[in-house]
């Protein structure tokens, strides 16, 4: 899973693409390498609707090309998006979006796709066709990080810390990615360290700690 930092601590995400054959019980496996690859990339607030278009996507195939089609997945960023494709090599069977009912058998699964997406569309080619759909994220730029605000003040304060740790530091953008990692883990174990010596329970501090972070707030 092709993710990392370039020199000036912003995320590589590069194109990513995994061969497959569209069977029922090849989506489960397909929904769980996204939500990996995603996180690699920093954006797991996009995995649920990017796991729920791969699953209609895949389905899509497997209901109006067949069985065992040789089907391919690939994430990639148009832009700040995160775009899922899926491409089979039948290029007559079309995806429609169908005033599907409650009742109906088909119909639904691109009507979800279009709910949940900003976007999607067919590409066709001689003998195959490429049905993609592209998510929003929070990111300012396709290689930027996501979390918005906080992790920006994150950053500030890792620069801030490595300047007080080690003259040599210039900042945090600047530190691979591992290093990063060890910087945050000394900002976070100095900070318990402070509540500890201020009469705080430092457990409590975590456990409300874990709530916010888990609410996104």
């Amino acid at each position: 899973m092709e993710a990392g930092m370039d020199q000036d601590g912003c995320m590589i995400r590069k194109p990513w693409e995994f061969p497959f054959l569209a069977e029922p019980q090849e989506v489960g496996a397909l929904r769980r390498v996204v939500g990996l690859h995603l996180k690699t990339w920093g954006l797991q607030r996009q995995t649920e609707v990017a796991q729920i278009c791969v699953s209609e996507l895949v389905a899509n195939v497997i209901r109006h090309v067949g069985m065992s089609t040789p089907t391919s997945l690939r994430l990639s960023m148009s832009g700040t998006r995160l775009r899922v494709e899926v491409r089979d090599p039948d290029c007559r069977a079309l995806p429609t979006l169908l005033s599907a009912g409650l009742e109906a058998e088909s119909g639904r699964g691109m009507r979800l796709v279009d709910a949940m997406a900003d976007r999607w569309g067919v590409l066709l080619g001689s003998d195959h066709k490429v049905t993609w759909c592209e998510i929003a994220t929070d990111l300012s730029a396709p290689n930027g990080h996501s979390g918005g605000v906080r992790v920006a003040r994150a950053e500030a304060m890792i620069s801030l810390y490595g300047a007080v740790a080690s003259p040599r530091a210039v900042n945090a953008s600047r530190l691979s990615t591992a290093v990063a990692r060890d910087a945050a883990i000394d900002v976070m174990v100095d900070l318990l360290h402070w509540m500890g010596a201020h009469g705080f329970d430092v457990d409590e501090v975590l456990d409300m700690a874990e709530v916010r972070f888990e609410s996104g707030l």
